[in-house]
C-alpha cells in the first residue's frame, strides 16, 4: 500500500493512491459522464486517475477520447472484455495503476470528500473494501408517493435497513465502492454474465458475488461502509414508473439465483433473510399505518414492498430453476495487468 496520498494538492502520510473507474456505454448520458468525471476531478483528496471504459460504443468512444484529450489524469478506454458492465470494470482494473480502486456510476456525482472517506477506511490493513452511501437525485424533483424507501436499491441507491455511520457489511454496493488491489490478487475481477448488459434486462448482484468470493479467499477481510462516503444518483423518468420497479425486482431475483448458485444460498441469501424477515415487514407496517392516517401514499408503499418481495421471488424460483437446467451462466475473471498498470486485460480463469 502506499504510504501518501495527494489531500487539497499536498502529501497526508498514510493515504493510498486511488484509481476512479466510471464505464459508460451511450451518448444518451453526454452530460452526466462530464459531471462524473468533473466531480471526480474536484475532490479533495486527488485521485491519481480517472479511467472512462467506454463499453462497445465507437462513437462515444471517440468522443471521450478527444473531449479528454488534453486532460491529465483522466484516460479513456475500450472495455477489452465481453459486452457488460462487470467486464467493463475488470478492464479499468487491470489498467489501473493505484493501490485502491474506486467505482463510480456514470450517471453519478461524488461529493468533495468521498475519495478521503474511503481512505480513512483503509487505515486498517484488514479492511479491503469500503462503500459509500447514494442518494437519489429524482428526475420529477421529488420521490414518488408510492416509492418505498427499503426499495431505493431498485434505483441504484442506499435503501432503508441498511445499518448506518461505518459498519461491517457482507457486501458493498457497485456504483459507491472501492477495494484494495490485493483483494482482485485474490478473489479475481467481477464475473461475467450477471451484472448490467447495457440496455438489457436490468441484472444485479455482481458485487455481492465478488464480496462472498473475496470473504472466502481471504476470511480475514473486513468489508465496510461509510456512510460519509456520499455520491448523488440520478433516477430518470422511465425508473420513477411502477413497470420499472416490478422489472428491478424480478431482474433482482434472477440475479439472486446465479449468485445462490455461486456461493450458496446459506451466503449468498444471508443478508436478504433480515431485509425480507425485518426490513420490509416494517415498512408494509408503517405504510399502512399513514394510509389510515391518510398520508398520500401510504397504501402504495405498502403494496409496492409485497409487490416487490413477490416479484423477486418469483424471478429467484425461475433463474434457480434455470441455473440448475443450463448450469452456471457466468465467469468468474482473472485480472492480469503491465508492471505499469497501463496494458493489463482481464483474461478468463
Amino acid at each position: 500500500m502506499s504510504v501518501s496520498g495527494r489531500h487539497g494538492g499536498s502529501t497526508v502520510a498514510g493515504l493510498a493512491d486511488f484509481s476512479v473507474v466510471i464505464c459508460v456505454y451511450t451518448e444518451d448520458r453526454w452530460e452526466d459522464i462530464l459531471a462524473a468525471v468533473a466531480s471526480v476531478r474536484a475532490q479533495s483528496l486527488t485521485a491519481l486517475e480517472t479511467l472512462l471504459v467506454v463499453d462497445h460504443n465507437a462513437s462515444l468512444l471517440d468522443r471521450l477520447a478527444k473531449e479528454y484529450k488534453e486532460t491529465e489524469g483522466v484516460r479513456v478506454l475500450a472495455n477489452a472484455g465481453p459486452r457488460g458492465l462487470s467486464a467493463g470494470r475488470n478492464t479499468g482494473i487491470a489498467a489501473s495503476g493505484g493501490e485502491i480502486i474506486a467505482f463510480l456510476d456514470d450517471d453519478a456525482v461524488a461529493e468533495r470528500d468521498w475519495l478521503l472517506r474511503f481512505a480513512e477506511g483503509y487505515a486498517d490493513p484488514k479492511v479491503f473494501a469500503v462503500g459509500g452511501r447514494t442518494m437519489p437525485i429524482w428526475e420529477s424533483r421529488r420521490r414518488p408517493a408510492w416509492f418505498p424507501e427499503e426499495f431505493d436499491w431498485v434505483v441504484g441507491c442506499t435503501y432503508k435497513g441498511l445499518p448506518e455511520g461505518r459498519v461491517r457489511v457482507r457486501n458493498v454496493l457497485g456504483g459507491n465502492a472501492s477495494f484494495r488491489r490485493s483483494a482482485f490478487d485474490a478473489a479475481g475481477g467481477f464475473a461475467t454474465g450477471i451484472g448490467r448488459d447495457g440496455d438489457k434486462r436490468p441484472l444485479g448482484c455482481e458485487e455481492t458475488e465478488l464480496c462472498i468470493r473475496l470473504v472466502r479467499a481471504r476470511p480475514d477481510a473486513v468489508l465496510l461502509i461509510d456512510d460519509r462516503a456520499v455520491i448523488h444518483h440520478r433516477v430518470p423518468a422511465a425508473r420513477e414508473r411502477f413497470h420499472y420497479f416490478r422489472t428491478r425486482t424480478y431482474a433482482e431475483g434472477l440475479s439472486k439465483a446465479l449468485v445462490a448458485r455461486s456461493v450458496g444460498t446459506e451466503k449468498g441469501l444471508e443478508s436478504e433473510r433480515r431485509y425480507t424477515t425485518r426490513v420490509l415487514p416494517a415498512g408494509v407496517g408503517r405504510g399502512l399505518r399513514d394510509a389510515l392516517l391518510a398520508r398520500p401514499g401510504g397504501a402504495g408503499r405498502a403494496g409496492a414492498i409485497v409487490a416487490g418481495v413477490v416479484t423477486a421471488a418469483g424471478g429467484y424460483v425461475v433463474g434457480s430453476v434455470r441455473a440448475r437446467r443450463a448450469g452456471a451462466t457466468f465467469s468468474v475473471v482473472e485480472i492480469e495487468r503491465s508492471a505499469d498498470g497501463r496494458d493489463g486485460e482481464g483474461a478468463a480463469a
